[in-house]
């Protein structure tokens, strides 16, 4: 598991409103049962009022907004097959998780 990967939600209950797993854990952390994940949501489900908070990123096509503010951990069951590696979007995520820590 691969940080700023993305996987396919694998929990069926969730997946409509959680289509997709952003990994922000440091592959330097290897956990064996869980990772810490931000949800991407479709921007119709959350408008962004902040755009360096919830950045739009484009996941094999589809724009998705990182929902940062609901960052959490997830067993690794709920992270299905890896869709798209973001890491080319590393600053975007990172600042988006500097704003949610540090109001910067």
């Amino acid at each position: 598991m691969s940080q700023f990967c993305v996987y396919l939600n694998a929990d069926v209950a969730s997946r409509r409103s959680i289509p997709c797993w952003l990994n922000v854990q440091s592959d330097l952390i290897d956990t064996a049962e869980s990772r810490v994940v931000v949800p991407l949501i479709a921007p119709e489900r959350g408008r962004p009022s902040v755009a360096s908070l919830m950045p739009t990123l484009t996941v094999a096509g589809r724009p998705l907004v990182m929902d940062t503010a609901q960052i959490t951990n997830v067993p690794m069951q709920m992270l299905g097959r890896r869709l798209a590696d973001l890491s080319a979007d590393r600053l975007i995520i990172i600042g988006a998780l500097d704003f949610l820590t540090h109001g910067i």
